[in-house]
């Protein structure tokens, strides 16, 4: 499959609100950010963010060094557009997470919300782990997002992989120091509801 096209098509044929992961506000990803990234000039990557309305919820937060990469130049597009003048306090990458450049130590919070848990295969997750070891700073933080246990088996026409915050860190491993855990009964615009599970990790090398 090629992903891009994938993703691309989504978002070309279907509103940034019809979307099933679509939220009005991200506040739980928002809330945790805040709570463990309170410098208002700490380096964010939102990873897969498509038309996310986190960054939305960063910058009115006071957020200063914000950037936000996707596949799909449409989602991004939807993004710009939402923030009209506010888009150019955005760094905006069109880009594959598994294979972006990526500066070592360039990232104090990775966020994560609904890309992890499509990748179904065990070398893609190793490839993700490895980006994320690479753009991390240690000492920083990674807040991830994917279906629970009881969440959707699949998503947008593909196979999902669902976690506990338990086997959510098992994947990142033990430089990685869950720190706090949450659930969110997600209600789709269809009225689904789609069970997630969030972590905080602390990234400490060893």
């Amino acid at each position: 499959m090629d992903a891009k096209a994938h993703w691309q098509r989504i978002y070309q044929t279907k509103g940034p609100d019809q979307v099933s992961w679509y939220q009005a506000e991200a506040r739980l990803s928002c809330a945790l950010i805040q709570r463990y990234a309170p410098d208002r000039e700490s380096r964010i990557l939102d990873v897969g963010a498509g038309a996310s309305t986190l960054v939305d919820g960063l910058l009115r937060a006071g957020y200063r060094r914000v950037t936000v990469l996707d596949l799909s130049r449409a989602a991004l597009d939807e993004s710009q557009r939402r923030l009209g003048a506010d888009a150019g306090r955005v760094a905006w990458r069109e880009e594959d997470v598994l294979t972006a450049a990526l500066a070592s130590g360039s990232v104090d919070v990775w966020h994560d919300r609904a890309v992890f848990h499509f990748l179904t295969a065990a070398g893609d997750r190793e490839q993700y782990v490895a980006q994320v070891r690479r753009a991390v700073r240690p000492g920083g933080w990674v807040v991830i997002a994917t279906f629970a246990e009881d969440g959707p088996e699949r998503c947008s026409g593909l196979e999902t992989r669902r976690y506990s915050a338990q086997s959510l860190q098992a994947e990142f491993g033990a430089d990685f120091l869950l720190e706090a855990q949450a659930r969110e009964e997600h209600i789709t615009p269809g009225g689904a509801r789609q069970a997630f599970t969030y972590c905080a990790c602390r990234y400490q090398p060893a």
